[in-house]
């Protein structure tokens, strides 16, 4: 599975129906005594730069579901990019926890975060896309039509994160989906693209529309939210005016099939983008939504490469410059073999500067996890250089670990 949940767009269409079905099996043994504890003594960390009602609790009791435990901090905490930079706060918080759940603002932030994360990275909800929301309103669909291929979604509303999302979940899993906003306020153009191009594998049909009856005619799923997201208020008087003709109503559900069921991502300003009647009426799925966001990110949670530091201390880039195959084969070799680490580095890659940033990474793991290290290289030099840091455990010099590389390594090597 995936290193980090950024984006629906990152998994493919049997992904996500693993996902789900995961989900269903976790609520079914939720209560049980003898649930599976796959994240027992696991850390989740989570950074929330906006309030957070869903999410915050989902994944607080969905980490203690799961056997780990959770830690919230705050925007006023960390500061993430002004106080810190969001590089370095990712660097030190990897070598404290195991996962992050980021909920920010710009999405280029959570970009970043993941790029020097070396811990799993989850996406909580930014301004572009909210994955979390609209994996667990799949789940949803998928338990009571029994099948997601072929729905009609009518999305009315603003063109926000959650309609980014859901186009993009609509197209991998072979949904229609139409979404009436004022002309201006509809969804992200790249994002748009990427559905559009995901679109092409299965059939789906997209559509951008201003007006809510034609979206909302045939449809299966009646979805809003919103009109003023978080960070906008400031214009929320003026949305008001000009999403006036986009509420969810009595006289719009008239216009869709019979069986129409509605969905709200919470929370509701009731009486703005949808009213009372409609909300709690028998069409109404809102609720269930919400509870189905602790068992699809709970399976999420199940799912992500969960390795702590000290298993992937040497696959970072930044710390073991030198090539690929170096950073590979030590990344297999600690995993296979936990006590030695093989390092197979071209004598042209180890000049003083990288020589320099792979030994002290090294003297590092050595420190923590008390490992001795086999390195095979082509060039004497390189050999009685290492011959100075790299020691057994009794702190004599590992001299017969280190080798001449004389053919190379393959994977049954390693």
């Amino acid at each position: 599975m995936k290193e980090h949940f950024i984006s629906l767009n990152d998994f493919s269409q049997k992904e996500i129906y693993l996902f789900l079905k995961r989900a269903i099996a976790l609520r079914e043994v939720r209560r049980s005594s003898d649930r599976p504890l796959p994240l027992k003594d696991k850390i989740l960390g989570m950074i929330f730069e906006k309030p957070s009602l869903r999410t915050r609790v989902t994944f607080e009791v969905g980490m203690r579901e799961l056997g780990g435990d959770s830690l919230l901090m705050g925007a006023q905490e960390v500061q993430l990019g002004d106080r810190e930079s969001v590089s370095d706060v990712a660097r030190n918080l990897e070598r404290w926890i195991d996962c992050i759940v980021l909920r920010t603002f710009r999405h280029e932030v959570l970009e970043e975060f993941a790029r020097f994360s070396s811990i799993p990275v989850i996406n909580g909800l930014t301004d572009l896309l909210h994955p979390c929301q609209i994996l667990s309103d799949m789940l949803t669909l998928f338990e009571r039509k029994e099948r997601l291929e072929g729905l009609n979604v009518a999305y009315v509303g603003d063109g926000n994160n959650v309609a980014n999302s859901w186009l993009l979940g609509a197209a991998i899993m072979g949904m229609n989906i139409t979404i009436a906003c004022p002309g201006k306020y509809g969804p992200d153009p790249g994002i748009l693209n990427q559905a559009k191009s995901r679109a092409k594998e299965t059939g789906s049909k997209l559509r951008i529309t201003d007006n809510p009856v034609l979206a909302v005619t045939n449809a299966d799923v009646i979805y809003t939210d919103v009109w003023t997201s978080m960070g906008k208020e400031r214009e929320g008087a003026r949305r008001r005016t000009i999403f006036r003709d986009y509420q969810v109503n009595q006289s719009l559900m008239a216009k869709a099939n019979e069986d129409v069921l509605v969905m709200h991502c919470l929370p509701a300003h009731r009486g703005e983008e949808i009213t009372d009647e409609v909300l709690d009426g028998p069409r109404s799925i809102v609720f269930d939504q919400a509870e189905n966001r602790l068992h699809a990110q709970k399976a999420v949670l199940e799912a992500l490469d969960w390795v702590g530091l000290s298993d992937k201390e040497k696959s970072r880039p930044a710390q073991l410059s030198g090539g690929e195959s170096q950073r590979v084969a030590i990344a297999r070799a600690m995993v296979k073999k936990p006590k030695i680490v093989l390092a197979d580095e071209p004598t042209a890659n180890l000049d003083a500067k990288n020589s320099h940033n792979i030994l002290k990474t090294m003297e590092t793991l050595n420190r923590e996890l008390a490992t001795t290290f086999l390195f095979a290289t082509h060039d004497d030099k390189v050999i009685q250089y290492l011959h100075r840091i790299i020691t057994l455990e009794d702190g004599r010099v590992a001299k017969d670990e280190i080798i001449k590389n004389t053919g190379g390594y393959g994977d049954d090597d390693l």
